[in-house]
């Protein structure tokens, strides 16, 4: 394992899945708009097409990230080199290429959307008290829940901080409506927790909150500082909720079916956590009286036995329900496609077409 810096030193750590698969160093750069090998999936692709933009990303969120608290880089360090698709800036990025968009506000909102994402990581590993983030330890187990807390308060703030430099009032407010509506999300997860009699309803506007709303505001954003009409914006605000929505539906999905290098945190996590996600609902929904008292136990109890969580897979199997949500996932993603309907064909709509085709295949 590669040792961290010293506090003092902050190293660019990011650069495209891609580019280090072929060996590339961080001074390789990708034009922009054109388009990679077809070896790489979607989220790759878009990557390599974006990895200039990206580094100026980076040099932003790397100066954004320091202070002269020694713990605050380094905690917020370790969580930015754990990696990451970075699919929320890249959207914003994408978006603004696709529009032909030749100013650098784009770059700065980049910068806030991850903050804002990683400020929500570190806010949910200490409310869910997990343990892993992204293959590797979570902060709050490596420094505590206090410090992993106020750090991402710090990376609120320079997210917000970022949207002012971008000096646009209407995509500041796009962003921070996002994560007003983002901590409504999780505070809604956190009282249905344990919550058997959670709705199919209810289900879907707590993801709308806590994970499409960003995503949405990721791409519309690029529409707002490029002047488009408000049509366009609300295509744009489409089609970042749609993708937001398939992707988290096919992560809650992996949850109950998928491998744990897949997804970067245990399986099985949200059926500890008590978390009535959309497999359970559906499950939940068409169980007999034994299967709904077995859910009741574990859910809402949270008296969970070895073999419980098998169990739970079996169930959801035989309902249907991890066929069931990957359908809904795939809706999602085809709704995004349609949103950008509307606009010119170039290499970036495409990328972004493929972007939610890609958002959805990682459910196999």
């Amino acid at each position: 394992m590669r040792r961290l810096p010293p506090d003092g030193a902050i190293p660019i750590v990011w650069h495209s899945t891609a580019g280090r698969r072929r060996g590339m160093s961080l001074d390789t750069t990708v034009t922009a708009g054109k388009a990679p090998t077809a070896e790489l999936n979607a989220a790759e692709r878009l990557a390599d097409m974006a990895q200039s933009d990206m580094r100026r990303v980076d040099a932003l969120i790397l100066d954004r990230m320091g202070s002269p608290v020694p713990l605050i880089p380094k905690l917020a360090r370790y969580l930015v080199e754990a990696g990451g698709k970075r699919i929320r800036p890249l959207i914003t990025l994408a978006t603004a290429r696709m529009l032909s968009y030749e100013g650098d506000a784009q770059l700065k909102l980049a910068a806030a959307v991850e903050f804002i994402h990683t400020a929500t990581l570190l806010h949910d590993d200490v409310v869910d008290e997990s343990d892993l983030r992204r293959g590797r330890k979570s902060a709050n187990i490596v420094w505590g829940n206090a410090p992993s807390v106020l750090v991402g308060d710090f990376l609120f703030a320079r997210a917000f901080m970022l949207m002012v430099d971008a000096e646009s009032l209407p995509a500041l407010h796009s962003l921070s409506r996002a994560a007003s509506v983002i901590a409504e999300g999780e505070v809604r997860q956190l009282a249905a927790t344990g919550d058997v009699n959670v709705s199919e309803a209810s289900y879907r506007a707590i993801i709308e909150a806590k994970t499409a709303a960003l995503f949405a505001a990721a791409a519309e954003v690029s529409g707002i500082v490029a002047n488009r009409t408000e049509d366009e914006i609300a295509a744009l605000d489409r089609y970042g909720r749609e993708i937001g929505l398939a992707f988290q539906l096919v992560d809650d999905m992996l949850d109950y079916g998928g491998l744990s290098a897949t997804l970067g945190k245990k399986t099985g996590d949200d059926f500890r956590e008590g978390k009535v996600t959309l497999p359970v609902t559906i499950a939940i929904a068409a169980a007999d009286d034994e299967e709904r008292a077995f859910w009741t136990r574990v859910i809402a109890d949270k008296d969970q036995k070895d073999g419980d969580f098998e169990h739970a897979l079996d169930l959801i199997s035989k309902h249907g329900a991890l066929q069931a949500t990957l359908e809904a996932a795939r809706t999602h993603a085809a709704n995004a496609r349609e949103a950008l309907s509307g606009f010119p064909d170039n290499v970036w709509k495409t990328a972004l077409i493929d972007l939610a085709d890609f958002v959805v295949e990682r459910a196999h």
